[in-house]
């Protein structure tokens, strides 16, 4: 995993503006393009599944595919796809970045959730805790995030999906261990974000601060993003902690119907993303470290993923739409409890 930062999206934007003219589908080209905009962890996942696709694709079709990639911030991300980056796919941290784009500017069908299998998400994903080798501060719950004198790395909910899930996750341990009590869950939330130092836009900016700024006693993280650290710097330098109970992360793919449809691209744009449900796909969720949604694969997978109790957005917060307008929308929740660190 190479920890970086995103291009600049208005400069990477410009480029796809100026080579978007594809020819239609009726007169299939020797060259297709396509542009996957997705969220900042995928970066491995789809490096790999690009390959795989462009490979089966030129077997099956004979046509050549290349699939140019951009990452951030899930909310970053789909703002850019509202103000005119020419996604063909969005890969989401979550659903309702998809809606955004959607309801804002009509680039999405509606329904969009019900085209493929598992309200469009091909695999899943966690809150976990990446800690410093020996875990010094003892962390090993969520008790421990909140306590006097630990530094906790997240990023910022207002513009990153993986922050809104680790929000939700906190926000869900406390709902539930405090019997849906909403002062006692506003009050866990406010401690935890007390302890935050800093607010990067993006969850791999989360990861680049704690782990080679070395800021930090304890990183939220995505499940495969805390794998891939660990894989890549190694077990001598940190630890993965895996809390009693996290949130089941969902992040949504989708067509970009109004792009797809001007560029001529809609036939291999579904095609690239029912193939990330094929055994093909999966396996390689599975090896960057994202739940697979086939059973098959995931048995194989089993001893990669602990048990963890998990439970969904709608168990403690609601659907999304209401969720966003409640915590994350301006002067919500979050705006209400978060005080910046002078």
């Amino acid at each position: 995993m190479k920890v970086v930062r995103a291009i600049a999206v208005p400069i990477f934007a410009l480029s796809i503006l100026q080579s978007c003219s594809k020819p239609p589908e009726s007169t299939p080209a020797a060259l297709v393009h396509l542009l996957n905009v997705s969220y900042d962890p995928t970066r491995e996942l789809y490096q790999e599944f690009n390959k795989a696709f462009a490979a089966d694709w030129k077997q099956q079709t004979g046509q050549s595919v290349e699939i140019e990639q951009s990452h951030g911030g899930s909310g970053s991300q789909a703002l850019a796809v509202i103000n005119g980056l020419q996604a063909d796919v969005v890969t989401l941290a979550l659903a309702y970045d998809i809606d955004a784009i959607q309801d804002k500017a009509h680039l999405i069908n509606p329904g969009w959730e019900t085209r493929l299998a598992k309200n469009s998400t091909p695999y899943t994903s966690t809150i976990v805790f990446l800690v410093r080798k020996g875990n010094p501060k003892g962390i090993h719950d969520w008790p421990d995030v909140v306590k006097k004198g630990v530094s906790v790395i997240t990023p910022n909910p207002k513009t990153s999906g993986g922050a809104r899930w680790n929000y939700l996750a906190a926000w869900g341990y406390a709902w539930n261990t405090y019997g849906h009590d909403e002062k006692k869950a506003r009050d866990f939330i406010a401690a935890l974000y007390k302890n935050v130092p800093v607010l990067d836009s993006g969850a791999r900016g989360a990861t680049t601060t704690f782990v080679q700024r070395g800021l930090g006693d304890v990183l939220l993280s995505w499940e495969n993003e805390a794998y891939l650290s660990v894989k890549e710097f190694g077990t001598d330098k940190f630890e993965i902690v895996n809390p009693s109970s996290s949130v089941l992360a969902e992040p949504p793919v989708a067509v970009v119907d109004a792009n797809v449809d001007r560029h001529g691209t809609r036939k291999v744009a579904e095609a690239y993303l029912k193939y990330l449900y094929a055994d093909t796909g999966q396996e390689i969720a599975a090896k960057n470290f994202y739940r697979p949604r086939s059973e098959a694969v995931l048995a194989k997978y089993r001893n990669q993923f602990p048990d963890i109790k998990l439970f969904t957005i709608t168990d403690v917060a609601g659907p999304w739409k209401e969720t966003q307008l409640k915590h994350f929308a301006d002067r919500g929740v979050f705006d209400q409890l978060y005080k910046p660190q002078s």
